[in-house]
This record gives structure tokens, sequence and C-alpha cells, in this order.
């Protein structure tokens, strides 16, 4: 079982490494909606929109209290997944009318960041709640 101090360490490597995926991602989308992306209907308002929550979610998981950490890494990682979904639908079947390449310039990389950052995000997710979880003894002590 972690200490406390290597608990909090871990939690605090976690939460960095998530909130340096998650505004990366922001960042990619940032950089293509202002590489043209904006000029296409609906996607293009899409990838602002997500290039700004990504920097505001990423900012929210290095401010937010350690108490307040797991919802704001559990909603962090559903919108991650759900941009990493929106992706493939564009990559296969299209979505709003628009089809990615796989060719296409910050693809690939972006696969690798998001699906790095759900992962990363589930970890710390469950890292915080375990945490709040064990079991007290009598006497006051954690498990």
């Amino acid at each position: 079982m972690a200490t406390d101090p290597t608990r909090r360490a871990a939690v605090l490597v976690l939460r960095s490494a998530a909130a340096g995926l998650t505004a990366t991602m922001g960042a990619i989308h940032l950089a293509l909606w202002a590489d043209g992306y904006r000029d296409l209907a609906t996607i293009g308002s899409l990838f602002l929109l997500n290039g700004v929550l990504g920097c505001l979610l990423a900012v929210a998981l290095l401010l937010t209290p350690y108490r307040g950490l797991a919802p704001v890494a559990t909603v962090t990682a559903l919108f991650t997944a759900g941009t990493l979904g929106a992706l493939f639908l564009s990559l296969t079947t299209g979505l709003f009318g628009f089809e990615e390449s796989v060719d296409a310039e910050l693809v690939r990389p972006t696969i690798a960041v998001e699906a790095a950052d759900v992962l990363v995000l589930t970890t710390l997710t469950v890292a915080v709640l375990s945490h709040g979880h064990r079991r007290r003894h009598p006497g006051g002590h954690r498990e």
C-alpha cells in the first residue's frame, strides 16, 4: 500500500500528465482551426469549441482542489473520449458531411494524445476515488 506522500506524488504526476495531454489536445484543435478547419461548416465551430474547452479543462485539472478532482477528471476523460470517437467517425463514415484522412496533418498524433489522455485521466480518477473509499479500522486508521 502506498504511503500518503507517495500517493500524493503519484496523483500529482497523473494530474500534471493529464493536464498536459488535455492542453495538447486543445492546442492541436486550435492550431487546425487556425490552419483552415475554421472554414468548414459545423466542424470549424466544433474545433474551436474543442480547443477552448480542452484548454479550460487542462487548467481545471491543475487548479481543482483534491476533493473535487475526481469529477473534473471524469468529465475531462469523457470529453476526450468523445473527441476521439468523433475523430474515428470522421475517419470512417464521416461526421457532419466531413471525412478526414488518416494521412491528414496531426491525425496520428491526435489519436496518440487523446488515447493516452483517456488512460491517464481514468487512472487519475480511480486513484483519487480509491483513496477516499479505503475502509477505516476501529481507531481511525485506514487500510
